[in-house]
């Protein structure tokens, strides 16, 4: 039997966590492989944009916007009114499952690479619009007439956070100069890429493995509706990617995302702009099951699925 050595490296920080085995990851070299994997994914999208030209682009980019505006407007109900939280954390856990998880979307690469399906070669565009319209979504659910916004501050690290910034600016930089004037620092960018995933994958591991004894403290309503809602965006993303044409690939990497839950870009966020959310909730949900959940069963569902759909259709 053989599995994705990168899912492997997430697999042993699960592992070791749960174990107890005395092992640490050095914040800076998590902060480190972040970076790396943000300007990594950017640069090679910006690329690929410079080298295409289509006006489906514009239309592509539109939907991509409405995926992340009505995912939140989909989970904010079931968790208010079904789930019984309050419109606080409600809002800010809908914000977090509307956006994208820049590492799911890294791991989705790898495994659609190992078996050869390819897909639209500027997907981390849409990685980049699928971050903020949820942040604005939450916050606007979120909101009450005795409310207090900061909407300077909430704007800033919205449009400014690392992941944004970090994955914005390789695109636009990859965009700019193009694969030729690229060419001298994407043996960095590119060649180094599945080795800093693993490594980040180890600590995605450990993390998760911690916050694993939370899923108790919040009860099995957070614990159904992290793997529930996954299942929901991804066949939110997969409808909107084969109205929108794109290849069997695309579709697949489309479902990805919308099953995504954010745990860098959002919590920081939410932080901000709704203080009063319980934000361990969130990354719980987000980070202990979502992610687990999608690397380990989501992935290589949705692959085999909508193989399977598109090639007999």
């Amino acid at each position: 039997m053989k599995i994705d050595v990168v899912i492997a490296f997430f697999m042993l920080g699960l592992f070791a966590r749960l174990v107890k085995a005395r092992f640490d990851f050095p914040p800076a070299l998590y902060q480190s492989i972040i970076i790396f994997l943000l300007i990594s994914i950017g640069l090679k999208g910006g690329i690929a944009l410079s080298a295409h030209n289509s006006d489906g682009l514009l239309l592509q980019s539109l939907a991509v916007i409405t995926i992340g505006i009505v995912l939140p407007l989909i989970a904010f109900p079931v968790l208010h009114k079904i789930g019984g939280l309050g419109r606080d954390d409600a809002a800010s856990i809908a914000a977090h499952y509307g956006s994208v998880s820049v590492g799911t979307y890294a791991v989705a690469i790898t495994y659609l690479d190992a078996r050869g399906i390819t897909f639209e070669p500027y997907f981390p565009l849409f990685v980049a619009l699928l971050e903020v319209p949820a942040i604005a979504v939450g916050i606007c659910l979120a909101r009450n007439h005795n409310q207090r916004v900061e909407f300077r501050k909430v704007l800033h690290e919205v449009f400014f956070n690392q992941g944004v910034l970090l994955l914005v600016g390789g695109l636009i930089i990859g965009w700019l100069a193009g694969e030729a004037n690229t060419a001298k620092i994407m043996p960095l960018f590119r060649d180094l890429f599945q080795g800093v995933l693993a490594l980040f994958l180890l600590n995605m591991g450990l993390v998760a493995a911690e916050k694993l004894g939370s899923i108790k403290q919040y009860g099995s309503f957070i614990a159904s509706f992290a793997v529930v809602m996954p299942l929901t965006g991804a066949m939110v993303g997969a409808l909107t990617g084969h109205l929108l044409g794109l290849s069997t690939g695309g579709i697949i990497m489309l479902a990805t995302l919308a099953s995504s839950a954010s745990y860098i870009a959002v919590p920081a966020a939410m932080a901000v702009a709704i203080p009063a959310a319980n934000q361990s909730i969130s990354m719980t949900a987000s980070l202990a099951i979502t992610f687990p959940f999608n690397v380990l069963v989501g992935i290589p569902l949705y692959t085999s699925l909508l193989t399977t759909v598109f090639k007999s259709a």
